[in-house]
């Protein structure tokens, strides 16, 4: 298991972006917490593989109830990585899968 952050890293229904080492690859990620739960996908929209920040480590609409690329506006729901709208609607973010313990989030490697 590979630690990505502490929970605590990441204000409750907010996002960060993160560059860490997973099996020896190096990734950009995106980070959203809902509570005590965590999801975690690859930073490349579907779309074209641009990054999705609106503004450095920051991701999510301003309703904050999805990820949003800044690309095109295609909106992710944050549980899924579903695209609801957007070019690549129906397309989904590349999740990683995450586990969190002690208040600390971990990669499933």
């Amino acid at each position: 298991m590979t630690k990505i952050c502490d929970l605590n890293d990441i204000e409750d229904g907010d996002s960060i972006g993160l560059t860490t080492e997973i099996a020896g690859v190096t990734k950009m990620l995106i980070a959203v917490r809902e509570g005590s739960q965590a999801f975690v996908y690859i930073n490349s929209c579907p779309h074209i593989g641009a990054p999705l920040d609106l503004q450095p480590g920051k991701f999510l609409s301003h309703d904050k109830k999805h990820i949003m690329c800044s690309t095109h506006g295609a909106l992710f729901e944050i549980s899924s990585g579903l695209c609801t709208f957007g070019p690549c609607k129906d397309d989904h973010l590349d999740f990683l899968p995450v586990r969190v313990e002690n208040g600390e989030i971990f990669a499933e490697n």
